[in-house]
């Protein structure tokens, strides 16, 4: 899911605007600790990359971590997708629930 969000944001694809976007899509609360720990795994698979915006008075002087998503971290949602959408076919019990 941080991965889809940091696809679905872009360039705006910070700490707070992915837990926003993860929270509003989800209706759960969602930890930014979590977010950054997925985001750091994410990083090292290769999945996205980051990159440091200008600091801001608003900040305090600090910079926010930006993070976009790499052609492979594309590729891995979609390889997902297709994983996903072929497991749910395979049980027709919660198709038929669904409705």
């Amino acid at each position: 899911m941080v991965l889809l969000a940091v696809i679905r944001l872009g360039e705006a694809a910070y700490g707070a605007r992915i837990v926003r976007a993860l929270e509003a899509g989800t209706g759960r609360e969602v930890g930014v600790g979590s977010v950054y720990a997925a985001l750091e795994r994410l990083e090292g698979k290769g999945f996205v990359s980051s990159r440091l915006g200008d600091p801001t008075p608003e900040r305090g002087g600090r910079a926010k971590r930006y993070f976009r998503a790499t052609p492979e971290g594309v590729r891995e949602a979609r390889s997902t997708r297709e994983t996903l959408s072929l497991l749910w076919q395979g049980l027709p019990q919660l198709e038929r629930a669904c409705t």
